[in-house]
């Protein structure tokens, strides 16, 4: 009976330092070594200081920039809180806030379909990707606010979609901040 209480003390105490510890740190040295854009997050420096990351949306709520779709995280694009309210489709707080949300937008763009992404969140709260549909949504308010031809945005907006993982995986995407960094960079904000 000792012995084998012994036995099954160090057994935990191995495995514990060699999947808890030396594991965890073989891959992240690993990763360090090949990958260490990804592995840092895919941070996004202007200026030598970070602007954010190309993993995880970003608010932007000024009409000169392309916004991202609806945040379902509790304080809103924070990884600590991501996650989706689960609410469902009778709940009258995601009723009221996508009603509020397609008033605003058809405000913005009378005549255009609202595309659904506009609308929904992720499942995460925190995906920083818009479809192609929801950024053409936005040209003209966006070539409005900074000046330039709608043809102009819409070029930025092209240079800018994503096409399929391996040509088959996904849907084409845009990234929001990469996008808005781009804009800035063609016509800074008025």
């Amino acid at each position: 009976m000792k012995k084998n209480l012994i036995i099954s003390v160090l057994m935990t105490v191995v495995t514990t330092i060699l999947f808890g510890l030396l594991f965890p740190l073989l891959i992240t040295g690993l990763a360090q070594v090949m990958f260490p854009k990804r592995a840092n997050g895919q941070l996004i420096a202007r200026n030598g200081q970070v602007v954010g990351s190309r993993l995880i949306g970003q608010a932007f709520s000024s009409p000169g920039y392309f916004h991202s779709r609806p945040s379902g995280a509790v304080t809103g694009y924070d990884a600590a809180n991501s996650g989706s309210p689960n609410l469902g489709p009778t709940n009258q707080s995601l009723i009221a806030r996508v009603q509020g949300d397609a008033d605003r937008l058809q405000a913005e763009n009378p005549n255009a379909a609202i595309p659904v992404d506009l609308l929904t969140t992720s499942g995460s709260g925190l995906d920083p990707h818009i479809t192609p549909a929801a950024a053409e949504f936005q040209v003209p308010r966006v070539a409005r606010q900074r000046g330039l031809s709608e043809d102009q945005v819409r070029e930025l907006v092209r240079q800018h979609t994503e096409s399929r993982q391996l040509g088959f995986l996904g849907e084409p995407r845009v990234n929001v901040l990469e996008l808005n960094l781009a804009l800035d960079d063609l016509a800074p904000k008025r």
